[in-house]
């Protein structure tokens, strides 16, 4: 549990990544309706905690509305989360959609129900956000799950595709945002134990152990123990797309780059014979720092 101090640190830290993800990428601006999609997990808590902070401080004004699907998962505590959300003080919206029953009858018992759980959802949460004339979906993926869904598209997918901080719904009705993006699960687990915030556990697909983003999550986990920093470097180099040094022919044009050669008659460009002669000197003056094996 993290002491008063600590925690009060931790806030902060965590405040001023989503208010700089929200600058970076233009999430809310003024008059905007955000509905705020509060699983229960440690996640979604913390970015409504946060951005109930942000919005009582922001140079705009924006509508909050906190909203959450009950899927008819056995157990779930119906009452816990709309009295959270009256204790907050905050707008909310609970929507009962039994989605579970579903799955569960869709999906055999050895396979992973997360593809078909998530559309079913996906498909309430825009009806719900339309019905509520919300423009922003807000959801609380972080920068750990950002980088996870890389490698998860990579490996399994045949796609160098991740999980945007800011995304056009194929509609074009709404926009999904995820100001958490800046933020790393462990911080984020650690505000969360230190808020003590009312947890919903998953029982439909929080039991699933042979899930393949569990495993990309161990891959990371082990990487980062290694060579700390690991999941910071990915997500850097998802902000540094360099396009001529991939290999899509759609988003660069390799055919066309002879045409780009420059003029061989163009005698500002040539290199000298002195420029030549002082690339094997410098060369060296860093060899004899740290000879090369």
């Amino acid at each position: 549990m993290e002491n008063s101090k600590n925690l009060q640190r931790l806030e902060k830290r965590l405040t001023r990544a989503v208010g700089k993800a929200i600058a970076d990428y233009a999430m809310i601006e003024d008059g905007d309706t955000v509905m705020v999609c509060v699983s229960g997990g440690k996640d979604s808590h913390t970015l409504l905690s946060i951005l109930i902070a942000l919005q009582k401080r922001a140079p705009i004004r924006f509508r909050l509305i906190a909203m959450n699907l009950d899927q008819k998962q056995p157990g779930f505590p119906a009452d816990l989360l709309p009295d959270y959300f009256s204790k907050l003080g905050v707008e909310y919206r609970i929507v009962e959609q039994d989605t579970y029953s579903i799955v569960k009858e869709k999906i055999p018992e050895n396979k992973t129900a997360c593809s078909l759980c998530s559309r079913l959802r996906r498909g309430v949460i825009y009806r719900t956000a339309k019905a509520l004339g919300a423009n922003k979906v807000a959801l609380g993926h972080h920068r750990d799950d950002m980088v996870h869904t890389l490698f998860l598209n990579l490996f399994f997918g045949g796609k160098l595709k991740g999980m945007p901080p800011k995304l056009l719904t194929d509609d074009a009705r709404h926009v999904v945002i995820r100001p958490l993006a800046y933020c790393g699960e462990d911080e984020i687990a650690r505000y969360a134990r230190g808020m003590a915030f009312p947890i919903v556990p998953c029982t439909l697909c929080g039991s699933q152990n042979n899930l393949q983003r569990q495993k990309v999550r161990e891959m990371m986990a082990e990487w980062d123990a290694r060579y700390p920093g690991r999941t910071e470097s990915v997500f850097s180099a998802m902000q540094n797309v360099v396009l001529s040094h991939l290999a899509d022919n759609a988003l660069f044009d390799f055919r066309g780059l002879d045409s780009m050669l420059a003029d061989p008659d163009d005698e500002s460009l040539d290199v000298t014979e002195s420029q030549l002669r002082v690339a094997p000197i410098a060369f060296a003056g860093i060899g004899a720092a740290k000879p090369l094996r």
